[in-house]
């Protein structure tokens, strides 16, 4: 169950951003799949991706053939600025011409426990799968500074146990309902990118590429599909630590 693990560093946000669209493109453009399945990460890390995506790479990509879903997303309405929706929406969608039905977006404003249970099932009905759980072609990843990835945080491991293909979680400060996929589901992808810059996220990157016991309490830790390649695209601030 070994998983191929390769770690790209580059100079500037901008230079990491340029190699994710140029990896996502050559992989669409390989692949003789009819529908290609990414899950988009939330927060401020993908922006830059985003943008790259839809100005330099917006009319090569087959945007009829992509189908966007997301990895985690807050229990906010889809036009609050806290939505992982509207931040996609402001820098990708609105940007790039793709049917509607390839949108599979969270409904962060409906109740949380069945909204989780309606995604799963959406992605069960939808995706193709490997044993019992879905399959996304890529997944990309971002790490908090806390070592979190998609919404599953140092104090929610066991979501990586978890049966069912998404499940809610809370923030562990704030207690903000999140959504997110669970670990069996991440782990089930082809492709796993984390993209992850700034040296506020150098500390816990280190802990992971030099396999310290202080990894083993982070999330994005356990990320390792199984018959999968996760690749580590970092700018040297993310890198700084590694030894």
């Amino acid at each position: 169950m070994e998983t191929f693990t390769e770690v790209k560093i580059f100079t500037k946000p901008k230079k990491v951003y340029n190699a994710i669209a140029k990896e996502i493109l050559k992989l669409i453009q390989n692949s003789n799949q009819e529908v290609f399945d990414i899950a988009l990460s939330g927060g401020n890390s993908p922006k830059g991706l985003f943008k790259k995506l839809s100005k330099k790479y917006a009319d090569q990509i087959p945007w009829e053939r992509i189908h966007f879903w997301w990895g985690d997303e807050r229990c906010v309405s889809p036009d609050d600025d806290q939505s992982n929706y509207k931040m996609t929406v402001d820098y990708l969608l609105s940007n790039i011409s793709i049917p509607a039905e390839n949108i599979h977006r969270i409904k962060g404003e409906a109740d949380p426990k069945e909204e989780a249970i309606r995604y799963s099932k959406e992605m069960e009905e939808t995706l193709n799968s490997r044993g019992k759980d879905p399959v996304f072609d890529i997944i990309i990843l971002g790490q908090g500074d806390d070592g979190h990835t998609a919404s599953i945080f140092p104090d929610q491991l066991e979501l990586f146990e978890d049966e069912n293909n998404c499940a809610v979680a809370q923030h562990p400060i704030t207690g903000q309902n999140r959504i997110t996929i669970t670990g069996n589901v991440l782990n089930n992808a082809n492709q796993i990118f984390f993209l992850v810059t700034g040296e506020s996220k150098a500390m816990r990157v280190s802990e992971i590429m030099n396999d310290n016991d202080a990894a083993k309490l982070l999330p994005a830790y356990y990320i390792s599909p199984t018959n999968g390649k996760l690749i580590w695209f970092l700018d040297e601030s993310a890198a700084a630590q590694i030894s």
